[in-house]
């Protein structure tokens, strides 16, 4: 595959799954054994938080769950890793406009990726990425 071809939507949701496996399942047992609260802990959310977004800054673009099916986030207009700024973006402004819009803005973005040819969702579309195979 080439670093042009878009990931689509089964592919970028599996490895969401992988990332929710491999980092949240276990932050969250890890905090629910010393806090008591195995339900919305809040220190495990914020690390999953700061996961999502450190994570592809340090590493080429790439989650865990993305290295493993082979894609990773870059910016759309340079071809190069998304910088703090851009993950900011990617992650909490868009975060911020589909809980402002009650879901609705994640729903339109899952038929975006499942249906544009160029596979974006409205968070690559805010934070200007796109995801791609490595």
């Amino acid at each position: 595959m080439t670093d042009n071809q878009v990931a689509g939507f089964w592919i970028r949701l599996g490895a969401n799954i992988l990332d929710g496996l491999i980092v949240s399942l276990p932050l969250t047992i890890i905090a629910g054994l010393i806090t008591g609260n195995y339900e919305n802990e809040p220190i495990s959310n914020l690390i999953f938080g700061l996961y999502g977004i450190l994570v592809p800054v340090y590493w080429n673009g790439y989650t865990i769950g993305k290295r493993i099916c082979g894609i990773r986030i870059r910016k759309f207009d340079f071809l190069e890793p998304p910088g703090l700024g851009t993950m900011l973006l990617r992650n909490l402004v868009a975060g911020i406009v589909y809980a402002l819009t009650l879901g609705i803005g994640l729903i339109v973005s899952i038929f975006m990726v499942a249906l544009r040819e160029d596979k974006r969702s409205l968070h690559d579309f805010i934070a200007g990425t796109e995801v791609v195979y490595d």
